[in-house]
């Protein structure tokens, strides 16, 4: 194997998933050359990522000639290529891209049939439900060359310098609060996450918020960045690319955050992470941590917190959690009642012992 493609056309997190395949490839074939080729937008975590030659970026949407252009381009140019998720357009793009593919499956899809045809070998995906990891499933895509990949690290990309005017005021050991999430249904509410760091800020420690630029993530952090002024409280906001977000947590004493893209990052880095999940199967989607160590990583589908690594995930006493839909209405903008039970209480004792600080008497989480 001269030339490998690894295609992940999923979203920033997801991507960011596919470094222990990526490491683990290249470990297998040093002198191959390997790409990673995913949606417009997606790839900004692997830039840097020394296992990766190059990325490979296609429109979600490219259009006929599109297409053609891309056809064109990737024919027959790979060796072998990892298809890491069941979209019938990961198996098309990989059949054009190379002369032997591995890719996943679904358990059960109408499409499966000619995708078995394409391919040289299957993983059959657990999907949400399931009580495999995605990192895990992955990696099943080396099956017949690999034989017992070691216990996998997702690789955070390299730290880059901050903006000049963050670095002076950053102080040593901050803790980074990332409020807004892709979708209504994993986010916990703004006011909560400002309850949790008005006591942060009372303990002593200074707070950053990280977000995107977008219409969203402003209004989702706007409860929070009005509590206090820096330097105390410093708004990070659109401000940071990847590679410099890296370089902030890792200067980090810890990560709070939803069930998004960024928590996985932070754990990635090896910063202690408390990450809040609600509707999400957390056996499968939970943040990798950044140290897994040589005893297999493994997340319970339900407790109210669970630790693996630098990695601590807190769900709600609900009988549906985790139900792995979108929200209680199974659709992106629903409201969803395992994070609304979650109380502010609850996040604030767990980070303060995570910063081996006790909380407050009388101060006793709700269960939830």
């Amino acid at each position: 194997m001269n030339r490998i493609l690894v295609v992940c056309t999923r979203q920033i997190g997801d991507v960011l998933l596919t470094t222990p395949l990526v490491r683990a490839a290249r470990r297998r074939w040093p002198q191959a050359q390997v790409d990673v080729l995913g949606f417009s937008g997606t790839l900004g975590m692997l830039r840097g990522n020394a296992d990766i030659h190059e990325l490979i970026e296609m429109p979600a949407r490219p259009g006929l000639s599109g297409l053609y252009a891309f056809a064109r381009r990737l024919w027959r140019r790979y060796d072998l290529a990892l298809v890491t998720l069941p979209s019938d357009r990961a198996h098309l793009i990989a059949w054009i891209a190379a002369r032997q593919r591995s890719g996943v499956l679904p358990e059960h899809g109408g499409s499966n049939w000619w995708k078995r045809l394409l391919l040289d070998h299957a993983v059959v995906g657990t999907g949400d439900e399931g009580s495999r990891h995605a990192v895990q499933e992955k990696l099943e895509l080396l099956a017949p060359w690999v034989e017992r990949p070691e216990t996998p690290a997702v690789s955070a990309p390299a730290g880059a310098p901050l903006p000049a005017d963050l670095q002076a005021a950053l102080r040593e050991r901050p803790v980074v609060v990332h409020v807004p999430s892709m979708w209504p249904y994993k986010q916990w509410a703004p006011e909560k996450y400002a309850q949790v760091v008005r006591t942060l800020l009372d303990r002593g420690h200074q707070v950053v918020l990280t977000g995107g630029p977008g219409a969203r993530d402003r209004e989702c952090i706007g409860p929070v960045r009005s509590i206090a002024a820096a330097p105390a409280l410093l708004d990070a906001s659109g401000r940071l690319d990847f590679n410099q977000l890296v370089t902030l947590l890792q200067r980090a004493s810890l990560y709070i955050g939803p069930d998004t893209s960024v928590s996985h990052l932070a754990a990635a880095a090896g910063t202690p992470t408390l990450a809040i999940f609600g509707p999400t199967n957390p056996q499968r989607w939970a943040p990798w941590p950044g140290r897994p160590g040589e005893q297999p990583v493994h997340f319970q589908r339900r407790a109210l917190e669970q630790s693996v690594g630098n990695v601590t995930l807190l769900q709600a006493e609900l009988p549906c959690v985790p139900c792995s839909k979108a929200g209680c209405e199974d659709h992106r903008q629903s409201r969803s009642d395992c994070l609304i039970a979650i109380t502010p209480e609850r996040v604030t004792e767990a980070a303060l012992r995570m910063l081996g600080e006790k909380a407050s008497p009388g101060s006793a989480p709700a269960r939830g």
